[in-house]
């Protein structure tokens, strides 16, 4: 897997930039997105965005190459996921509780509406 996902010596470094620093930060900013009632572009944009980021990190850190097209595509898509989740995840507890006589769960990243609900 060394070389096609992470670039670094050990994949340790590439989960704790990638998966858990990089993860959160998108799991926060799919959140943030979220809560504001944004729509979900503005969130893939500033997922594009912190795979920059994450890349500078893995560049200023541990000496991996900043402007990689391959490895910030491989950050990222992990990034994408991860904050897509928590943008999902948001929204559908606020479907939910903002319209609870409407919407019910139908589970962690879904919604569906009430039966009998009038919508």
């Amino acid at each position: 897997m060394q070389g096609i996902l992470y670039e670094e010596s050990t994949i340790w470094l590439f989960l704790l930039v990638t998966v858990v620093m990089g993860g959160w930060m998108a799991w926060m900013i799919g959140r943030g997105i979220a809560l504001g009632w944004k729509p979900y572009w503005q969130a893939v944009v500033s997922l594009l965005l912190l795979g920059f980021a994450v890349r500078f990190i893995h560049h200023a850190l541990f000496e991996g190459m900043l402007l990689s097209p391959h490895y910030y595509v491989v950050d990222t898509i992990v990034l994408l996921i991860i904050g897509s989740l928590g943008y999902r995840a948001t929204r559908a507890r606020q479907m939910t509780t903002q319209y609870r006589w409407l919407y019910e769960r139908s589970g962690p990243l879904s919604w569906r509406a009430k039966a009998g609900a009038q919508a």
